[in-house]
């Protein structure tokens, strides 16, 4: 890893896949670390395929924001089938902490294709020499914004925390809305416990 740690994060829209990557690019920037966020929208509003690209740190002879195939130390991924999508820019070892929503593509409700089960998408990223994170979207508590859950899980189970300390995301997350700070944080908080109990 060294000092740069490269995380792809995605979901569909109105799931909070951007809000996740401002929360780390906020807490790089209060840090004066160096950090590349590649935000790509799409259909977004529609329910469409969202993802962010950011590059914390600076690895040697590497200048693009946007992240190259088997490039990626960490997949956050917000909907189950859309983690097949970025299992090739996983590196060999790279944790993929995925939240197994299931948003239906039209197709799919239309009985004219399958949805990818949980199993499959395990062993494609088992394939792929990747390690796999999945947690139950009933893991996430009522009070609770699944993206901040998910953002929990993620720092509770990488590398993370080489570069943000837990009080440094707390506070970025504390000042990006303070008067829900404490649900918030809260939620956080319950991403970092049901990853360190699986």
């Amino acid at each position: 890893m060294g000092n740069y740690f490269d995380i792809y994060i995605v979901g569909i829209g109105g799931q909070g896949v951007l809000t996740i990557a401002d929360i780390l690019t906020l807490t790089a920037t209060n840090k004066d670390i160096e950090i590349n966020y590649y935000p790509t929208k799409g259909m977004a509003q529609r329910g469409g395929f969202v993802k962010a690209q950011l590059r914390i740190g600076r690895q040697p002879n590497k200048f693009s924001p946007s992240i190259s195939e088997g490039g990626s130390d960490m997949i956050v991924s917000m909907e189950l089938c859309e983690t097949l999508r970025t299992i090739r820019y996983g590196k060999e070892g790279a944790k993929y902490v995925v939240l197994g929503n299931r948003w239906l593509p039209t197709e799919v409700m239309l009985g004219n294709a399958p949805y990818p089960e949980e199993e499959l998408i395990v062993s494609e990223i088992k394939k792929s020499g990747g390690v796999p994170v999945v947690l139950s979207p009933e893991l996430v508590p009522e009070y609770a914004r699944p993206n901040l859950f998910l953002l929990g899980a993620a720092y509770g189970c990488s590398e993370l925390n080489v570069f943000f300390s837990l009080e440094e995301i707390e506070d970025t997350i504390k000042n990006r809305w303070p008067r829900v700070a404490e649900n918030n944080l809260k939620a956080f908080h319950a991403g970092m416990k049901a990853v360190n109990s699986l």
